[in-house]
């Protein structure tokens, strides 16, 4: 019996079916949250679209069976910084949390219902840590109640079974966070910043004695300066303070002896993150003289094991390339616990036997089935960007084993610029990167300067350079792609969130390449943003751009908003209507801006969604729609229907 080979249909790019629907995305897709160990007991939080957006905190006991802790309709996510994180704690079975609708703290013993242990008020509470000797929290605060002034960040007590208010521990600084009792419970570390510096400009570390009635005396700074960002710090079993410290360059593991600070692993990599969110974690202690820790070099994470002694560091094979989240769990701790992914794997929580590498997947946060021919791989790439500098992304070229393009026929090209504008593109699986390279779409995920991930003079490249360094390195990776013939120059789109859709917007508007583009929840006006967002990042444009209003010129100068005559390609915008770090006013007025000057423009704007969009109907359509736009725009046909959006002036 004689069989034909497989021979892919022919058919342009972004006209391909692809099994990675925006049904398939929401329906099996979840997002991994804060990861925590008590005992041999693994508890971590699930954002689920499904849901409504619902942040669930889950346990999985030592026999392996999974259950979530909360009951519906509680939601564990805080609003402290807005972007929250530390949003729950557990010691000895019992869970602390924040729940999202009233921002109270909940106790809740194993098996019972959560009660509030803080009282009703405008307080937010974050990154608790249980102080078992006295019964209480310590934790972030954060003061809403006085109207028309600035939040009030503090650290408190709380009591754990909330018999009486909070105490106020320490206050007089902007932000505050990370703290950690030592083992014996008799001091406290903790770490805090000032306006107008972001966690990853400036951070000090502080350490003070507990008194026998739980005040803090003799407080000090140990660590840190307006110009070193220290990022967790921690205790080993034996009473050593360690924490990540960029001193160097880059964010590097320390310890403290009482004095000295002594480096324990000296190398260009990063051992930290920027902290965006409570409760990061990049390592943990096996024992006193053992780290499990994870480092990033190039744009890929890695686990090792570092013995404090050598300062050996001895890394741990695993096919994952991000990697966060890391614990350690038993008593005698001979597991790790984290949350890995690959670029053909998920994010997942994984538990690593620390004596044989054997690997347990506790929870993907997809469980799509889809065949991984359909998946397009992530290559890092380098390109020349300008003053002669040099610039990092990941290119994903179209993939789908059904399919091939006719020939002499290049793709569209869909360029990423991430948010914040500190953070980093991710290599694990990401099935909304593949929604595109699945229909025939390229994709180039691009660091700019400013990402991290490639130590501290990288990051520094975007100071007083926003709008410029990031856009000169979006436009230059495009322009290296359509050098090397691999996408199509005349349908170039570039698509971001956040401080990305800033980014975009500017490329649209300042520079002349691209065709389409897509802005989630993104600013088009700086000077209007310097008036209205929120504590943490409202002085974050200082260091971006520079003083306001003394260098109220540039804010003009780098708002597209002032500068629509130059815009001339279709943009379509998303908004959350409930957004407090980018409020719907930055969208609504560039649409009205390019609605006036008769540019195609569309709009599709979320009742009840904050900054980025976690209910299952909304990310659907988001998805669809921004597909739908490029179709419209590059004129190629939808394997499949969609829902239509209205794009004006087309």
């Amino acid at each position: 019996m004689s069989s034909q080979a497989f021979q892919p249909r022919i058919a342009p790019y972004g006209s391909w079916q692809s099994p990675i629907t925006a049904d398939v995305i929401v329906a099996t897709t979840i997002a991994l949250g804060q990861i925590a160990v008590d005992a041999d007991d693994i508890y971590w939080t699930e954002l689920r679209p499904t849901e409504g957006g619902r942040s669930v905190i889950v346990r999985r006991t030592p026999d392996g069976i999974i259950a979530d802790v909360t009951p519906p309709p509680f939601n564990a996510r805080t609003r402290v910084h807005e972007y929250g994180g530390g949003a729950f704690t557990v010691a000895d079975g019992v869970t602390f949390f924040a729940n999202f609708s009233d921002q109270r703290l909940y106790r809740q013993d194993h098996g019972q219902a959560p009660r509030p242990i803080t009282p009703n008020g405008a307080f937010r509470y974050a990154n608790a840590v249980l102080d078992r000797q006295r019964a209480r929290l310590i934790c972030v605060r954060e003061d809403h109640s006085l109207v028309g002034h600035e939040a009030i960040n503090t650290l408190v007590s709380i009591d754990s079974a909330g018999r009486t208010p909070p105490t106020l521990l320490t206050a007089g600084n902007d932000f505050y966070a990370a703290p950690r009792l030592s083992p014996d419970g008799a001091r406290l570390a903790w770490l805090t910043w000032d306006h107008p510096n972001m966690p990853w400009d400036g951070t000090e570390l502080w350490l003070a004695e507990i008194a026998r009635d739980g005040a803090l005396h003799q407080a000090h700074r140990i660590a840190g300066s307006v110009d070193e960002s220290i990022f967790q710090p921690q205790w080993s079993p034996d009473g050593t303070l360690h924490f990540v410290s960029d001193r160097s360059g880059w964010w590097n593991l320390y310890r403290w002896n009482g004095g000295d600070i002594e480096p324990l692993c000296d190398m260009a990599a990063e051992f930290g993150r920027p902290q965006w969110i409570f409760g990061q974690s990049t390592y943990a202690f096996q024992s006193a003289t053992h780290i499990i820790c994870s480092y990033a070099q190039e744009g890929r994470w890695h686990l090792a094991r570092l013995d404090t002694r050598s300062h050996e560091l001895t890394p741990i094979a695993l096919p994952y390339t991000e990697i966060s989240s890391v614990h350690t769990a038993g008593v005698a701790p001979q597991h790790t616990v984290f949350c890995g992914g690959s670029p053909t794997e998920p994010l997942s929580i994984v538990r690593l036997d620390l004596a044989t590498g054997r690997r347990e997947i506790i929870r993907r946060a997809s469980t799509v089935d889809v065949d991984a021919a359909y998946f397009a791989s992530p290559q890092p790439t380098t390109f020349a960007t300008t003053n002669g500098e040099t610039a990092h992304a990941f290119f994903y070229a179209p993939r789908n084993r059904d399919y091939t393009a006719p020939d002499g026929e290049q793709p569209p090209l869909l360029v990423i610029s991430h948010g914040g504008p500190t953070g980093a593109a991710s290599t694990a699986l990401n099935l909304s990167v593949q929604y595109w390279t699945s229909r025939g779409l390229a994709v180039l995920d691009v660091n700019y300067g400013g990402s991290t991930g490639y130590g501290r003079a990288y990051r520094q490249r975007l100071d007083g350079q926003w709008g410029v360094v990031d856009v000169d390195d979006c436009v230059n990776g495009a322009r290296n792609l359509i050098e090397h013939g691999l996408v199509d120059p005349d349908r170039l789109a570039i698509r971001g969130s956040s401080a990305g859709g800033y980014t975009t917007l500017c490329a649209l508007t300042f520079r002349d390449l691209f065709k389409a583009g897509a802005s989630y929840y993104g600013i088009g006006d700086l000077e209007a943003l310097a008036h209205d967002t929120h504590k943490f990042e409202s002085r974050y444009e200082e260091r971006l751009i520079g003083p306001y209003p003394g260098r109220r010129d540039l804010y003009r100068a780098r708002s597209p908003i002032h500068f629509t005559d130059r815009l001339s390609c279709p943009v379509i915008f998303f908004q959350g209507l409930d957004d407090k770090v980018v409020p719907p006013n930055q969208a609504e007025a560039m649409v009205a801006a390019l609605r006036a000057k008769h540019l195609p423009v569309a709009y599709v704007p979320f009742v009840g969604e904050g900054h980025g969009f976690r209910r299952a109907e909304h990310i659907k359509r988001a998805l669809e729609a921004e597909l739908y736009f490029y179709a419209r725009v590059f004129q190629f046909v939808l394997a499949d229907p969609i829902e239509s959006v209205t794009i004006e002036n087309l």
